[in-house]
């Protein structure tokens, strides 16, 4: 089972960015368990150095520090990333959590209209040592028409694309993973180079979306 982290950045309740991110987590496989993180608005301003973080950062860091990979989707305001987002993010770094941590980014907006968000938002992931899977990044623009009033997603060909950003998020995060030390060290066990596996580090193809 791989354990992915859904973080939106926005706190609007009809944002496109948390309804992908919320019908992503209907639609994961089997074999993934996708949460939707929802305390953005109840984090407090960060502190730096806070010995004794709030109980909504500490529980934020423990379900960071125990997933697999962290997904972001996140709007852009005035020309960066929104100021709840950043905040979340500096109690992340703070507290060393998203240090080795593999994330992605899903982008729900068409191309030239969230550079600057996703821009900030690799910098302070690289500040904070996580590794960004680049593979895994994917965008899928979205449509308000598309969301119904419960917030999901009800479009079955945008249903596919949010699975198929999943899998290729969960087989990158394989990929990236270093080899067991007995294939290293084995010579029955021989280690698989990259010229003798598919290309699964390739976004894969959305027809458009």
């Amino acid at each position: 089972m791989t354990c992915v982290l859904l973080i939106s950045g926005s706190t609007r309740d009809g944002s496109l960015h948390t309804a992908a991110l919320r019908t992503a987590s209907r639609l994961a496989p089997p074999e993934v368990d996708a949460t939707l993180y929802t305390g953005l608005r109840d984090l407090p301003a960060f502190v730096p150095g806070d010995p004794e973080p709030p109980a909504s950062v500490i529980e934020l860091r423990n379900r960071v520090a125990a997933a697999d990979a962290v997904l972001f989707s996140t709007p852009e305001y005035m020309g960066s990333l929104p100021g709840s987002l950043k905040n979340l993010l500096e109690w992340l770094v703070d507290g060393g959590v998203l240090n080795g941590k593999a994330a992605a980014w899903l982008s729900v907006v068409g191309p030239g209209q969230d550079e600057g968000a996703r821009t900030g938002l690799e910098t302070v992931l690289g500040h904070g040592g996580a590794r960004v899977l680049r593979a895994a990044c994917a965008r899928i623009p979205l449509d308000m028409r598309a969301v119904d009033e419960q917030g999901l997603v009800t479009d079955p060909q945008l249903h596919q694309a949010l699975q198929d950003m999943l899998q290729a998020l969960v087989r990158t995060l394989a990929m990236a993973r270093p080899a067991p030390s007995w294939q290293v060290h084995s010579s029955l066990y021989p280690v698989i180079t990259a010229s003798d596996t598919p290309a699964f580090g390739r976004r894969p193809d959305f027809n458009g979306f």
